[in-house]
């Protein structure tokens, strides 16, 4: 088992995304397709990668390396070692599995030998009833290779009686709870599919005369992919030499998009359910000015992803925008690891403040979450330290009041800040001059629901906000973890 390095102490107190998946069919060189397309989603994962490929010649290749994607699959030697026309992959960070810590062997795709051939499976998401589908697989016989909760997905399809690969996938995603988006493959076909609730993205694109699956459409425009469409929740789509066919395997559901993946998760600069991440992000500052006014110099953005709420803030509010703060981009996640003292300067290695600018104002900080508190804290000290004459925190999500159980590292319950405090405590806490969060209504506005959200039926998964589980976590529940109760 290795012990990976701690994050940065910034990025320590967000929320993180599991992985990242991408798979090409048919073109030269598959692997450096998705080796691209892994760059793209590097922000969906950092702690290890890993990709698949498949040529007629050698078989099925597949190499898996901890670190970023740029520090290992840019290397020719690797990539010779992955040939064809037909390659998927996956950028991980562990929510299920060894949390805090990756062995080589948790590192997806997975593969598996079946009667029918091999296939590899990449899989973003979380499973919810893992725990009591591995227990039943291995007093059946099965034996586990990695404490991944997606191996589950390898071992049902290989009890499958169904006669071709995808039938046997579409069996054993039935027995399935949770979310999944999956990108997989056989020798001859890519395969890629979201549960019925469509809690994460997963679209199509063309490249060429080939084929792409990919997490998010940023990964499309790295290799010159034309964006297709979303891959709808609750479908399966077979792509082989005789094109594409799509399933419906599952019963259907009302969609449950994770409005989170608007908020934090994907790159601004990809577009989910037909919506600019960025627009969508910077209309969230504008309901936050609306919303929550304050008497101020500066708007400043905690960088980078407090940066399109800000500009929102800045133009609804006539407030000016500036970067008060400024990030430096080469700090990595190791940087002076050893020297305990140095490592506690924390904030300052990766964000300074510009001094000159915002000495003597009053400044409005926009962020996108507040998790444990831990880094707004430190933040508004330096804000502070810098000569600011007043802080006031503006962030552009609601309150972060329960754990996501679905493919998302989220602290237990009661470390999450909201979950214990009122939103007065916490503005006490992180000493402020004041806090305020956007509303859940003016969220679901931001995102484009003109109405706001629903209660009787939401259009997007929000449970870490509300509570509002739309598939229960039968296994957190089985180990004693409370629901909400309803009103």
């Amino acid at each position: 088992m290795r012990e990976m390095p701690p994050a940065h102490p910034f990025d320590d107190d967000k929320l993180k995304e599991e992985c990242g998946v991408f798979g090409v069919i048919g073109v030269a060189e598959a692997a450096n397709f998705v080796a691209l397309g892994l760059h793209a989603l590097q922000h969906r994962g950092q702690e290890a990668g890993g990709i698949v490929s498949y040529a007629p010649e050698t078989g099925f290749n597949s190499a898996r390396r901890f670190g970023y994607v740029r520090d290992n699959f840019t290397k020719q030697s690797l990539m010779e070692t992955l040939p064809g026309q037909l390659a998927i992959g996956h950028v991980r960070y562990s929510t299920a599995g060894s949390k805090g810590q990756t062995a080589i062997r948790d590192v997806q795709p997975f593969f598996g030998e079946f009667s029918m051939g091999g296939a590899a499976i990449a899989h973003n998401g979380n499973i919810t009833n893992a725990v009591s589908l591995r227990k039943e697989l291995i007093e059946r016989g099965s034996i586990f290779q990695s404490s991944s909760d997606s191996e589950c997905i390898i071992h049902l399809m290989a009890r499958s009686l169904q006669r071709s690969i995808p039938e046997r996938m579409k069996d054993a995603l039935r027995r399935v709870e949770g979310a999944f988006s999956i990108v997989a493959m056989t020798r001859t076909k890519l395969i890629g599919v979201r549960d019925a609730l469509g809690v994460r993205p997963l679209v199509l694109g063309r490249v060429g005369d080939g084929w792409v699956l990919s997490s998010e459409t940023c990964a499309l425009d790295i290799i010159g992919a034309e964006f297709v469409r979303e891959i709808d929740p609750g479908e399966m789509v077979v792509i082989s030499g005789k094109g594409i066919e799509s399933f419906r395997p599952f019963e259907k559901k009302s969609s449950r998009f994770c409005i989170f993946e608007h908020v934090y998760f994907s790159r601004p600069d990809s577009i989910l359910g037909g919506r600019s991440v960025y627009e969508t992000r910077r209309q969230i500052g504008v309901e936050l000015a609306r919303e929550a006014p304050v008497d101020a110099d500066l708007v400043c953005p905690v960088p980078d992803s407090g940066t399109p709420a800000a500009i929102g803030y800045s133009q609804e509010s006539g407030i000016p925008y500036a970067m008060g703060i400024i990030r430096n981009q080469y700090v990595g996640r190791t940087f002076i690891e050893p020297a305990e003292h140095i490592r506690n300067m924390g904030v300052r290695l990766k964000l300074n403040v510009n001094r000159a600018l915002i000495r003597g104002k009053r400044i409005v900080l926009v962020d996108d979450s507040v998790v444990r508190g831990t880094t707004s804290r430190k933040i508004k000290e330096m804000i502070l330290d810098a000569g600011a004459k007043e802080v006031h925190f503006r962030i552009a999500s609601p309150p972060t009041q329960w754990p996501c159980f679905y493919g998302v590292d989220t602290p237990e319950k009661d470390k999450l800040l909201a979950s214990t405090m009122t939103e007065e405590q916490m503005r006490s806490h992180l000493g402020v001059d004041s806090l305020r969060f956007v509303s859940l209504d003016g969220l679901y506005r931001a995102a484009g629901e003109e109405d706001g959200r629903d209660p009787a039926k939401p259009q997007y998964c929000d449970a870490c906000f509300s509570g509002d589980y739309p598939v229960s976590p039968a296994d957190m529940v089985q180990r004693g973890f409370q629901l909400k109760r309803s009103a």
